[in-house]
């Protein structure tokens, strides 16, 4: 009896990008070859990528994801690699014209078997019930004597269905092809629950799982085989390509154990999601550079040191845009991080053009303040135009939560915002450990420690801090982690001692600027509760009210 060698392919698709695709899939199938793999297996929709919400709906891109199918079976064959059995996501049509996210195995230069996801998800950030019909079979393969059963990510999810039946069929390996997002935390989620599934069917469970940015969505890849008591057989890193071989036992014998690697921290974990985003929205875009207003501040000079990252320093450029107000510190701060990070530092003064709009409009207070923020978006926009670059946001999930922004400000415009769904305590965490990274790295740390340390302030006007508007940050993100993340109202709130005051004024803060919110740029989801795609708030704080 032969053994079963089991190669993951865990790749960064593009959605849309089929010929591109198809060349990834190829190319991960001569190194699977090359392993000595018998069987390679490539997550959901890996052909298409995922998601490709109305795509789905288009005959000749249908047609499209049909003929690249046939490509992969027919260039395997011809290079002599028809008997590597090869199981990949792709975008099935029934013959009634339905769609289907299918799994299709390759073998002897021709489709053997396909398999229809059962489970559509239709929840948070997915959309799949709408767009595509769902399976009703199971699907069993034989690869060196060793009996398969092939299931699409939901289908895990849900009890009973697809699962249920392979357990009833005594199969020796549960293969899941996988298109899973990241959210903190998530990982330790799947593992537990691959573990039930695999004592369910008796059987290990290999899950390969994508990884890249799309939009908002990052795919972590984090793929890992568990054996049928649950047992760590092998696991790829995140956050990259990955090939992970496995020789599956043979029926009866005691599984080895394969490559096996250390999970990241929640930490970098959330550092390398935001990264990755930030950079295939970049890349996947056709954008050649990125450029920031630097201000000294936690929040840019955190979301600069992403970009360096993500693209290279040396692909970046930060401006600095000093008002009357501006210290000379932040001045100081925001060349020193460009420095350290080798991106093209520029100044440019706004006070010229401040003097310029007052002369006409004599603005106070807030609006002045406001004018200032706006004026700094207009400077970068304008150099995105003449240069090309795409402009990011700095903001912070805080910010945006309390409408603690100037919109179309230098703070809130752009294509992306890589720090969107990350809390203003993370973003000082997150800055932390990337320094102590460098450090323990044997380099330069690239975020000034005085950026990490001095209070935060969007110097619109003399001495002023956040916190002039807002309670303290570590107050006010645990009272938005409770309101926004766990959907905790006013009176479980203030039953867990929050201050009165405090709650009624973030609440309020809260539920007003979600006509703010709606016009923010992406930004990599990294929670399991975002504002964007998956959430929205009320307009209105009456709602409160009449539920209370």
């Amino acid at each position: 009896m032969s053994t079963l060698r089991l190669a993951l392919a865990q790749v960064n698709p593009c959605v849309g990008d089929i010929a591109g695709n198809t060349a990834l899939v190829l190319d991960r199938c001569r190194a699977a070859h090359e392993a000595g793999a018998t069987v390679v297996a490539f997550p959901e929709m890996v052909v298409t990528g995922y998601p490709i919400e109305d795509l789905a709906l288009r005959e000749s891109f249908q047609r499209a994801a049909a003929r690249a199918t046939e490509e992969i079976a027919a260039t395997l064959d011809a290079e002599g690699m028809g008997g590597l059995m090869v199981v990949l996501g792709t975008l099935g049509v029934s013959r009634a014209g339905l769609p289907f996210n299918q799994a299709v195995v390759i073998t002897g230069g021709e489709v053997a078997a396909r398999y229809n996801k059962h489970h559509l998800p239709n929840y948070g950030v997915f959309d799949e019930r709408r767009i595509f019909a769902a399976g009703e079979d199971a699907c069993v393969i034989t690869a060196a004597s060793s009996r398969i059963g092939i299931v699409i990510c939901e289908d895990i999810w849900q009890d009973g269905g697809p699962v249920a039946q392979l357990a009833a069929l005594d199969v020796d390996l549960l293969l899941v092809l996988n298109g899973s997002p990241f959210e903190e935390g998530k990982g330790r989620v799947r593992t537990d629950l691959a573990r039930r599934r695999a004592a369910e069917v008796g059987a290990p469970l290999a899950y390969v799982n994508l990884w890249g940015g799309q939009d908002d969505l990052v795919f972590d890849g984090h793929s890992f085989i568990v054996a049928a008591d649950g047992a760590w057989m092998a696991n790829a890193p995140g956050f990259e390509d990955a090939l992970l071989v496995w020789d599956a036992p043979e029926p009866g014998a005691v599984p080895v154990q394969g490559p096996v690697v250390d999970f990241a921290s929640d930490a970098e974990q959330v550092y390398r999601a935001c990264v990755t985003g930030l950079r295939d929205y970049v890349e996947k875009n056709g954008f050649r550079s990125i450029v920031l207003g630097v201000s000294g501040g936690i929040d840019s000079a955190l979301t600069a040191a992403m970009a360096a990252d993500a693209i290279g320093g040396e692909r970046v450029v930060g401006v600095s845009m000093p008002s009357s107000f501006s210290s000379q510190h932040s001045r100081d701060d925001a060349a020193d991080l460009c420095a350290r990070i080798g991106a093209d530092y520029r100044v440019q003064p706004i006070a010229p053009l401040v003097d310029a709009f007052q002369g006409e409009l004599a603005l106070e207070g807030v609006a002045e303040e406001n004018l200032q923020a706006r004026l700094r978006g207009v400077i970068l926009m304008a150099l995105s135009n003449k240069e090309g670059h795409l402009v990011i946001a700095p903001g912070n999930k805080s910010e945006l939560a309390t409408g603690y922004a100037t919109i179309y400000d230098a703070g809130s415009i752009g294509g992306f915002a890589p720090l969107k769904d990350v809390d203003k305590s993370r973003v000082w965490e997150l800055a932390r450990w990337r320094n102590a990274h460098a450090a323990a790295n044997g380099e330069t740390p690239p975020i000034p420690v005085s950026s990490i340390e001095k209070p935060p302030s969007a110097e619109l006007r003399p001495g002023q801090t956040d916190q002039d508007s807002l309670p303290p940050y570590e107050l006010l993100d645990e009272v938005l982690d409770a309101y926004v993340e766990h959907a905790e109202g006013r009176a479980e709130l203030l039953a867990r001692g929050f201050d009165e005051a405090v709650v009624e004024r973030v609440l309020q803060l809260v539920d007003r600027a979600e006509w703010k919110r709606r016009q923010y740029p992406l930004g990599p989801k990294v929670t399991a509760l975002a504002f964007g795609r998956d959430r929205r708030l009320p307009i209105t704080n009456r709602w409160r009210e009449l539920a209370e």
